[in-house]
């Protein structure tokens, strides 16, 4: 595979907040790490920031075994049990009565308590190593008192005070607001959920931006001549932004690591990852072996005009593959077989290898 950056230059990271989904972000950042990129500065709000500071460490397996273990309990004062069983489970009598207690307390609480996320932070963030970190770390909060959105670069911030900013960027409306330093804070999304603007103010030029289509205002930002935004964003549901499950965590990581590939390396592919050999003429010649075997399982027979002016159109539009040459369209239809025979997603693929595993495309499930 060929490497698309140019990694002699540094790069700025932009972190949307998200919640649970932030373990994607963390598969992103061990994929740029084997690739070799150079992180210069990150700027995270929300969960964001936190895994802003722990790029800012430079601390990947610490990063890889909080997401990896990740629970309910560790950020929320809940029972993990009961949460499992909220997202997973079936809802029973003896869980509702459960569940009535704890929304009584969260109601009397004016929020759910996050001391556990305040305690897990202080054990994951390195205050000492940010500061002597040669990357730049921007956390995006709003201050209600001061009625303003804030960015804060960390180095800056007094000491001691670096997790309290984070827990402060991460104040979800539901959490229970207790005031920081002497102030009240909310989650930074409500201004900025993924922060480029306080990169491209800092006159950084080339920048990755990673999505968790959290909860937030995703900002306007303009981007000047001569700086260049490179967007990483999922494809598939990351699921709820409180759902702290391990299982779901890992996954995320996952998807963030090859989603992160893709980025880099330019795999092609919406479901599966294919370092794509064939050029158009190759898939031309698979998509027609497809089509004819599709015509000769109908019974019938059609003229080759009528198979490029009808049939790859049709199969175009049931695949939504509106833009791109006919390797495009191979490649979803490769991705459809793939559907069908239980293709393992985690791994990248030629076109020659999936097809192989495919065998016959299901051509006459998309177009009946």
């Amino acid at each position: 595979m060929e490497l698309r950056l140019d990694v002699s230059k540094p790069y700025a990271l932009a972190l949307e907040g998200g919640g649970a989904k932030g373990g994607y972000q963390i598969g992103a950042w061990r994929a740029l790490r084997e690739a070799g990129v150079n992180i210069s500065a990150v700027a995270g709000t929300s969960v964001g920031a936190l895994n802003g500071a722990l790029i800012a460490m430079d601390d990947y397996q610490k990063a890889y075994d909080a997401w990896n273990t990740i629970r309910f309990s560790q950020v929320i004062d809940v029972d993990d049990d009961m949460m499992h069983q909220l997202f997973y489970g079936k809802i029973s009598v003896q869980w509702l009565k459960a569940a009535s207690e704890q929304l009584k307390q969260t109601v009397k609480n004016r929020g759910f308590d996050v001391s556990p996320l305040y305690e897990w932070l202080r054990r994951l963030v390195d205050e000492d190593a940010i500061r002597a970190s040669d990357r730049e770390l921007f956390i995006v909060t709003v201050s209600l008192t001061d009625r303003k959105e804030l960015e804060l670069r960390a180095k800056d911030l007094a000491p001691g005070t670096l997790v309290d900013m984070l827990l402060a960027s991460a104040y979800l409306p539901v959490f229970k607001n207790e005031p920081l330093g002497g102030k009240r804070y909310t989650d930074g999304g409500i201004a900025d959920a993924i922060p480029m603007h306080v990169l491209v103010k800092n006159g950084y030029t080339d920048i990755i931006a990673i999505r968790l289509y959290g909860y937030g205002v995703t900002r306007r930002v303009r981007i000047p001549a001569g700086t260049d935004v490179h967007m990483v964003a999922p494809l598939e549901d990351l699921g709820g932004v409180l759902e702290f499950e391990p299982e779901r965590s890992r996954r995320n990581m996952a998807l963030g690591y090859y989603d992160m590939q893709r980025m880099l390396y330019g795999l092609k592919g919406t479901g599966w990852y294919f370092d794509s050999a064939w050029d158009e003429k190759r898939a031309y010649d698979y998509l027609m072996d497809q089509v004819t075997d599709y015509i000769r399982q109908k019974g019938e027979t059609m003229t080759l005009r009528a198979v490029n002016e009808k049939l790859l159109p049709s199969l175009a539009r049931n695949l939504d593959v509106r833009t791109g040459d006919y390797t495009d369209l191979a490649v979803a239809l490769l991705e459809a077989g793939a559907e069908k025979a239980g293709a393992e997603h985690f791994r990248i693929y030629s076109e020659d290898e999936m097809a192989a595993l495919v065998g016959r495309c299901p051509v006459s499930d998309i177009l009946g």
